[in-house]
C-alpha cells in the first residue's frame, strides 16, 4: 500500500486542515501499517486497531509538543508513535534497541508517562494536573483509559480523588467491551449532538454561574433543574446518571469511537471545561482486521503471523497448556478446586476450565489485588483457589498476599505464568521478582518447575498435600526436556542430581535454569573442569540438609536463577547453609539489572549474564 500521508512529517496543523475524507484515509494508512508491522514483529493488535480514530482525534484537538497524552497500560498507543515522529522507527516496534511496545519517557518527549501495567492513568495525570495547576500553567492533561483498565482498583481510587478536588483534566474511555445502543431513537441521538456542542456548554455554564447569584433560591433552582435534567433523561435513554457524575465527574458519551469528526468535535466542545470530565468512547477491538474483530483475545498480544492466514495454533505444548490440562484434570477429582484469574483466562489457560466448570471458576477483572483477597475468602471456607497470574502482575498484590494469605496461613495455591524473561514486551512485563519477594512471606512454599511432568507433580502437591499458601513459577513457552527428571511424583519436593563428574565446583540450578546449566556444566568438563549439578524446584524452604549432603568436597557452589540477586534463591540457599555450616562458598548467579529490555528471552538471559557462556565464564574464571 502506497501511502498518502504516513512516511512525511504530519503536524497538528495538517491535522487541524485535513478535511473528513483525509483523516479516513489516515486512519486506512495507520491501520495498514501497524498490520504489517506486527504481523511481522509481533505486538499488541486488536487494542491498536480499535484506538486509530481516537488518536487521530485527540492530535487534531491537543498540542503534543505541550499538552499531556496518558495512555493507560499503552498497548494502545502505537498510532500515536506513528504520528509522534516515529514512523521512521516503527518498524524496530519490540525489537532490540528498537522503540517499545509501550510509552516510554526515555524515547520520546511526547510520551508523558512510562507504562505496561493498567489503572495507573488517571493517577498519573492527575498529579500532572496538580502540577500544571501549582506551576500556573496552561496545558491540557488527558487520561485514556479502557474499560477493562477501569475495573482495576486504582482507577477508581484516582477518579473518586478527582471528583472530589474538581482538577479540570479530561479522562476519555475507550470502552471496547459494548456497542452503542442503536435503539435509543432520534431524540436522544439529537440530544447528545446538542449536549457535546460548544455553545450549550457556554450557556450551561453561564446559566449556573447566574442562578448561583440568586439570593435565597439560586441554589435551590439549580438542584431542581438537575433533577428534572436526569429525569429526562432516564425517560430517554432508560438509564440512570452515569456512576463518573455520582463521582463528581461530568459525564459525556457514549459516542461512536469510530467516528473522527465526532470525537473531535465532542473534544473541542469539552477540553475547556473548568472541571475534571470523562467522555465515553465506544470502540471495536481489531478494528479494520476481519479475524481481530471477531476474535480479539485471540489477537491482543501476537507473534509474528501471516496476514492473510492469520493466527494459525502451533498446536505444541507449553508451559501455560500444561498448567491448563494439569489443573482440570486435578479439579475433576476433587470438587473443591476453584480457578481465578485477573481478566486473564485466555492468556493463562483458563478458558477451558471456565467451560468444563463454569461455577468453578471466577475472573476477577484487572484487580489483582481483590482477587487474592477474595481468594483468601475462598480458602478460609474450605475451598482450595488456584490463582493463575502472571508473574509481572503479582506484584501487584503484594500487601493481600502478606496480609490476607501468609499471615492467616490460608491455602492458596498462586500459579504464576511468564515467570523470568518474557521477550520482547520488555522490562515492564519480565517476570523477575517473584522469587525475591515470595522468599520474604511467612508460611509460603515456592516452587520454581523444570519441566511440564515438574509442573503437574508440583500443582498436584501444593492443592491437594500442602495447607497453607503456596506457589509455582513457570516461563512463557515450552519447555527444554521431553522426559521428566524423576519417576515418583512425590520426588518434586527434594534436589535432583544431574551430574557428578568430580568437586571442582557445585552448580545449582533452580527450575528452568537447568538446561543453561547443563550446556554450561559440559562446556566447564571440555576445559578440564569436573564438577556437580543439582537442579531444585522447592525453593522455600530450603532442602538445606540434603543440598550440603549433596556438594561433596567442593568449595564453590554456584546457585544460578532467572530472577533478580537480591533475595532470590541464591542468597537464600546461602542463608540456610550458612547456618549450618561456613565450609562452602555460595555464589548466587542472577539478573543484577532488572532493566533488561526488548529482545528474545535467549538475548534478555545473554544480556543479565545467566546464559551458559555467562555462566561458564563465571565459574572458568574462578
Amino acid at each position: 500500500m502506497k501511502y498518502r500521508f504516513l512516511g512525511q512529517k504530519i503536524s497538528r496543523f495538517d491535522l487541524v486542515n485535513m478535511s473528513e475524507e483525509d483523516r479516513k484515509v489516515l486512519a486506512c494508512e495507520l491501520r495498514d501499517k501497524i498490520l504489517n508491522t506486527v504481523s511481522h514483529n509481533g505486538g499488541h493488535l486488536a487494542s491498536n486497531l480499535g484506538a486509530v480514530e481516537l488518536t487521530i482525534a485527540l492530535l487534531t484537538v491537543f498540542d503534543y509538543e505541550k499538552d499531556k497524552i496518558v495512555f493507560d497500560v499503552g498497548h494502545q498507543s502505537y498510532s500515536y508513535k506513528i504520528l509522534t515522529g516515529r514512523y521512521d522507527q516503527f518498524d524496530t516496534l519490540r525489537q532490540e534497541g528498537g522503540i517499545s511496545g509501550f510509552p516510554r519517557v526515555s524515547e520520546s518527549k511526547y510520551d508523558a508517562f512510562d507504562t505496561g501495567h493498567s489503572s495507573t492513568s488517571v493517577s498519573a495525570a492527575l498529579g500532572m494536573a496538580r502540577a500544571r495547576d501549582l506551576k500556573g500553567e496552561d496545558n491540557y492533561v488527558i487520561s485514556v483509559i479502557g474499560d477493562g483498565a477501569l475495573s482495576g482498583g486504582l482507577a477508581f481510587e484516582g477518579i473518586n480523588d478527582l471528583g472530589i478536588s474538581k482538577t479540570p483534566m479530561l479522562v476519555i474511555v475507550n470502552d471496547n467491551e459494548m456497542s452503542i445502543d442503536r435503539n435509543v431513537g432520534g431524540l436522544s441521538s439529537h440530544l447528545a449532538k446538542i449536549r457535546a456542542n460548544r455553545g450549550y456548554i457556554n450557556a450551561k455554564r453561564s446559566t449556573e454561574s447566574f442562578l448561583r447569584k440568586v439570593p435565597l433560591i439560586g441554589n435551590a433552582l439549580i438542584k431542581f433543574i438537575l433533577a428534572i435534567k436526569d429525569w429526562f433523561r432516564f425517560i430517554t435513554y432508560r438509564k440512570t446518571p452515569s456512576i463518573f457524575e455520582d463521582l463528581g465527574l461530568v459525564y459525556y458519551g457514549p459516542i461512536d469511537g469510530h467516528d473522527t469528526e465526532k470525537i473531535i468535535k465532542t473534544l473541542e466542545a469539552v477540553k475547556d471545561i473548568k472541571a475534571p470530565v470523562i467522555v465515553h468512547l465506544a470502540t471495536v477491538k481489531g478494528k479494520g482486521y476481519e479475524p481481530a474483530e471477531k476474535h480479539p483475545a485471540d489477537y491482543h498480544g501476537v507473534g509474528p503471523f501471516d496476514l492473510e492466514k492469520g493466527i494459525v495454533p502451533s498446536g505444541k505444548q507449553t508451559f501455560t497448556t500444561a498448567f491448563a490440562s494439569t489443573l482440570e484434570s486435578i479439579a475433576d477429582k476433587n470438587d473443591k478446586v476453584i480457578a481465578v484469574c485477573a481478566a486473564m483466562a485466555h492468556g493463562t489457560g483458563l478458558t477451558g476450565f471456565a467451560a468444563k466448570f463454569p461455577g468453578r471458576f471466577f475472573d476477577c477483572g484487572i484487580a489483582e489485588e481483590h482477587c487474592v483477597t477474595m481468594s483468601c475468602g475462598l480458602a478460609i471456607s474450605g475451598f482450595t483457589p488456584v490463582v493463575a497470574i502472571y508473574s509481572s502482575f503479582l506484584q501487584r498484590a503484594y500487601d493481600e498476599i502478606v496480609h490476607d494469605c501468609c499471615f492467616m496461613d490460608n491455602h492458596v495455591v498462586f500459579a504464576i505464568d511468564r515467570a523470568g524473561f518474557v521477550g520482547n514486551d520488555g522490562h515492564t512485563h519480565n517476570g523477575l521478582r517473584d522469587l525475591s519477594f515470595l522468599n520474604s512471606m511467612s508460611n509460603m512454599t515456592v516452587f520454581a518447575a523444570r519441566d511440564y511432568e515438574d509442573l503437574e507433580n508440583i500443582l498436584d502437591h501444593c492443592i491437594n498435600h500442602l495447607t497453607g499458601p503456596c506457589a509455582v513459577r513457570y516461563p512463557r513457552g515450552s519447555s527444554d526436556y521431553e522426559e521428566a527428571l524423576y519417576s515418583d511424583p512425590a520426588e518434586c519436593i527434594k534436589p535432583h542430581l544431574i551430574s557428578d563428574k568430580g568437586n571442582d565446583f557445585v552448580i545449582v540450578s533452580i527450575g528452568v535454569m537447568c538446561k543453561e546449566c547443563e550446556t554450561a556444566y559440559d562446556m566447564l568438563a571440555k576445559a578440564g573442569l569436573f564438577g556437580k549439578h543439582i537442579n531444585l524446584s522447592m525453593v522455600k524452604p530450603v532442602p538445606a540438609a540434603e543440598l550440603i549432603s549433596m556438594f561433596g568436597n567442593a568449595s564453590n557452589v554456584y546457585v544460578c536463577e532467572e530472577g533478580i540477586l537480591s533475595g532470590g534463591a541464591g542468597e537464600s540457599i546461602r542463608e540456610n547453609i550458612e547456618k549450618i555450616t561456613n565450609r562452602y562458598n555460595i555464589m548466587p548467579i542472577a539478573v543484577e539489572d532488572d532493566m533488561i529490555r526488548a529482545g528474545t528471552i535467549a538475548r534478555q538471559r545473554q544480556m543479565a549474564g545467566i546464559d551458559h557462556d555467562s555462566i561458564y565464564d563465571r565459574i572458568a574464571g574462578n
